[in-house]
């Protein structure tokens, strides 16, 4: 393993006067579980907009696979393997539940991965199948409930069969079974070689999942290592309870 799958250096990022973000170094390796968390208004979001291309960072650089994909747009970062989700779900609303599955496949994993377009479908209903939401493949997206919204999040997201997944809060308004689902899924992605950034509050979750964790305060990274220790560094824990 020579190299990082996404290596953040000195990402920078302001709004007006104000330091969304401030000089953070990230690294994710293939196949790795990573944990990005830190108080509301931290700088997480901010963070995963600049890595997936929604925001434009002023200092430093990132790099994919070796590459430097900082004047890339998102939706080719997103062809080159970078997928994510968002805190508030955005599917079509006018299109069923399969075809929202079928444009990432079509658009985005079709052009790196190479196979035919009739195959779509078939991977679309299997993914569907994956996150409990196979009976629902013909339902127009906007009339899923918020908890099935969420699903459909992730779904996409699988669909576009990325080396690095980021999750963006997927977990909020899951009940304790649907967590796990949804872990067993995101855990399964190990076994292909996809890495992801989980960003969550849901800390059962992270400490379960995670192989290592970041923290973001302020934007800045004030701890970067294995679970437990970050759990109970003294910066980390001073940051959460205020003291």
């Amino acid at each position: 393993m020579n190299q990082p799958l996404l290596q953040v250096s000195g990402v920078s990022k302001r709004f007006g006067g104000f330091t969304a973000l401030d000089h953070v170094d990230l690294h994710v390796w293939p196949g790795e579980r990573l944990g990005l968390i830190g108080p509301n208004g931290s700088g997480k979001s901010t963070l995963v907009n600049c890595i997936s291309g929604t925001l434009r960072n002023e200092e430093g650089q990132i790099r994919f696979e070796g590459r430097d994909i900082g004047n890339e747009r998102a939706h080719r970062r997103a062809r080159l393997g970078l997928a994510r989700t968002f805190q508030i779900p955005r599917p079509f609303s006018s299109m069923t539940v399969l075809d929202n599955l079928r444009i990432p496949l079509l658009y985005a994993a079709r052009r790196r991965l190479g196979f035919a377009a009739s195959h779509a479908g078939d991977e679309a209903l299997q993914i569907l199948e994956q996150v409990g939401l196979r009976d629902k493949a013909e339902v127009l997206s906007g009339r899923l409930t918020q908890i099935d919204m969420r699903k459909l999040e992730l779904a996409r997201a699988m669909a576009a069969k990325p080396r690095l997944l980021i999750s963006d809060e997927a977990l909020a308004g899951l009940s304790t079974s649907e967590v796990n689902d949804i872990l067993g899924l995101l855990s399964e992605l190990k076994a292909h070689g996809v890495a992801v950034i989980m960003i969550e509050h849901h800390m059962r979750a992270v400490m379960k999942f995670c192989e290592r964790i970041a923290v973001l305060v302020a934007g800045r990274k004030i701890a970067d290592g294995e679970p437990q220790a970050v759990a109970t560094d003294i910066e980390v824990v001073t940051a959460y309870l205020g003291q």
